[in-house]
């Protein structure tokens, strides 16, 4: 059994809980209590109030990527939150930006911790680089090896120390991969930067006979051309899962290209939503 509940996401309907641009899923297994990413701020740990989340009791934090969208609650994490690792990869903490109709954007979409927070987290931290099992049924993918002729959504640059501006290949992107019993594997996927199609790819080389039975993920198509989003959605449908669950920053074209195609086995989550697979 899986069970998750999204304490930060861009939309809601819940009453009860506040949305804002990023993502954070408490999640539970017969095994671990682990929270995925901790949104651009507090919001998760308010959110998870109102959801009667104990995150004190979380066993790990995995961490997609070193956006600020996904890493910015970490220090607020680590204070209610004594014990649990934090993983994160250990190429997430260059300063980047990212671009917005060709033109590259003024302000860091980089982690935006200040020194003391960096100092407050920085003995919980457990970096990662290749696959980091948590248990022999979970699994902290590392980096995503590329997929041939698989074309990014979007361009990232990294800062470099004399000021210059080098691509960034996204290498300190991560997954989250269940074995949920005989039903197959459940992926999370915070943005997919480097692409849907790598990510499964992937998760089918770390569990090589298995089914990807789940994927909630944020998939990064809003910015996608039409050919491009048409063929992860192919893709996505072709693995037959019994549950996708797009959130975040897939856009709402994708989101509806797999709800048609997909009917019931798609859901639209918003904040506070919770489900059990």
């Amino acid at each position: 059994m899986i069970r998750f509940t999204f304490l930060s996401e861009n939309k809601t309907d819940n009453p009860e809980c506040d949305a804002e641009f990023g993502l954070s899923v408490y999640i539970e297994t017969g095994e671990k209590k682990i929270l995925f990413d901790t949104g651009a701020s507090k919001l998760f740990v308010k959110n998870a109030g109102r959801k009667h989340v104990d995150l004190s009791r979380v066993d790990a934090c995995v961490i997609s990527h070193g956006h600020y969208d996904h890493t910015g609650g970490v220090p607020e994490f680590c204070s209610v939150n004594k014990t649990a690792p934090v993983y994160i990869h250990r190429e997430a903490f260059r300063e980047t930006y990212g671009e917005t109709d060709g033109r590259m954007d003024r302000y860091p979409c980089s982690i935006l911790w200040s020194e003391e927070e960096k100092k407050a987290v920085a003995d919980r931290l457990k970096l990662t680089d290749g696959p980091c099992w948590i248990t022999d049924n979970i699994v902290v993918s590392g980096t995503i090896p590329d997929v041939a002729d698989n074309v990014p959504t979007e361009n990232f640059y990294i800062k470099e120390d004399d000021g210059s501006m080098t691509k960034d290949p996204m290498a300190h992107e991560q997954f989250l991969a269940i074995r949920n019993g005989d039903q197959g594997v459940f992926v999370f996927s915070g943005c997919s930067h480097k692409g849907v199609i790598p990510v499964l790819s992937y998760v089918k080389a770390l569990f090589p006979g298995e089914r990807i039975a789940g994927l909630a993920a944020g998939m990064h198509l809003f910015a996608a051309t039409d050919q491009v989003r048409r063929q992860v959605v192919d893709k996505v449908i072709g693995e037959n899962p019994d549950l996708v669950v797009p959130v975040h920053c897939t856009g709402i074209d994708a989101i509806c290209m797999l709800k048609e195609k997909l009917g019931d086995r798609c859901i639209v989550a918003t904040a506070g939503d919770s489900y059990e697979y």
